[in-house]
């Protein structure tokens, strides 16, 4: 009877907290885009263009002081040491030959580099790089990241990168082991970014 009492007196006093069903203020649920179409995004752009970013020195400000480090150090988002939330790097990582017959999807979904792959893509909206934390976390873009500011715009050729790979995923059908050629220069082998 008592906790019925308190119970009822609770409901009542969080009911008049404003008069709106969020009397706690709590944000706004948040509302992620459908994902459409079973498109992945191209593993072979993303360990010869993207991979090489985790592995880069680069100047990273955090609580005004600018210090340079990687993202997969282990401090960070390396795999077994680094206290960076879910991406997670395997620094030595090699590059996989996906036109060798012999690597099969198995054998390239057991490798390393995959594996840096699956976690960075876990953190991609693909399509739409302004909602993939790959993009806002360094960039601070309205997400907090603990590892500071890393790029200091959307200009930044790093950042850049990572928005082609995000917004040029393999088409419907294919799969993220399909070779894509137009992905990259085909006279210097260079990573495309636009």
């Amino acid at each position: 009877m008592i906790t019925r009492f308190f119970s009822i007196a609770l409901l009542l006093t969080l009911a008049s907290c404003g008069g709106s069903s969020n009397p706690l203020a709590n944000p706004p649920a948040i509302s992620n885009p459908v994902q459409t179409g079973n498109q992945s995004l191209s593993f072979d752009y993303f360990q010869r263009c993207i991979n090489p970013i985790f592995l880069a020195q680069l100047q990273i400000t955090l609580n005004g002081a600018t210090v340079t480090n990687t993202c997969s150090g282990g401090g960070c988002h390396a795999y077994a040491t680094g206290a960076g939330g879910a991406l997670r790097i395997i620094p030595t990582a090699q590059i996989v030959d996906i036109t060798n017959p012999a690597n099969t999807p198995v054998v390239i979904q057991a490798s390393d580099m995959y594996k840096n792959f699956y976690s960075a893509q876990g953190e991609v909206v693909i399509g739409t790089p302004t909602l993939s934390l790959l993009e806002n976390k360094p960039l601070n873009r309205g997400v907090l990241h603990g590892g500071g500011l890393v790029f200091s715009s959307d200009t930044d050729p790093h950042v850049q990168l990572m928005t082609y790979w995000i917004t040029n995923p393999e088409p419907v059908g294919s799969s993220e082991f399909t070779a894509t050629p137009n992905m990259f220069d085909p006279t210097t082998g260079a990573c495309e970014t636009q």
